[in-house]
């Protein structure tokens, strides 16, 4: 399965972005899929996961409230609406399938990553 991510950008300070992630190649409907971001100078880290069916949904802290996760597994497609935008949310951010808080199991799948800026 080949991830490729998309609608990263550059906004200000409570702007908004949504990202997308389609996949081809296959199928990502099996599998609990999600979002990671890199910060400049920081670990990669895990931003929010959906499972297959879509019933259950995970974010990290940072984000809770202000993003929101989902899929269409017909399209094969995913989304990250993210409002609220603030500079620590800068980063690249990538798809990835499975995607778990814990990494386990780690992703076995990962999009290229797409850029979001956000400034003051």
């Amino acid at each position: 399965v080949q991830l490729q991510a998309s609608g990263g950008g550059s906004v200000q300070v409570g702007g908004s972005l949504r990202l997308s992630c389609a996949a081809s190649g296959g199928s990502f409907s099996r599998y609990s899929i999600g979002w990671f971001r890199r910060a400049p100078g920081k670990e990669r880290e895990f931003v929010a996961s959906i499972s297959w069916s879509g019933g259950a949904i995970y974010y990290a802290d940072s984000v809770k409230g202000r993003f929101s996760i989902s899929r269409d597994n017909a399209n094969n497609t995913m989304w990250l609406q993210m409002n609220g935008l603030k500079p620590e949310d800068t980063a690249v951010y990538y798809c990835a399938a499975p995607a778990y808080s814990d990494y386990d199991p780690p992703p076995e799948h990962w999009g290229q990553g797409t850029l979001v800026t956000v400034s003051s």
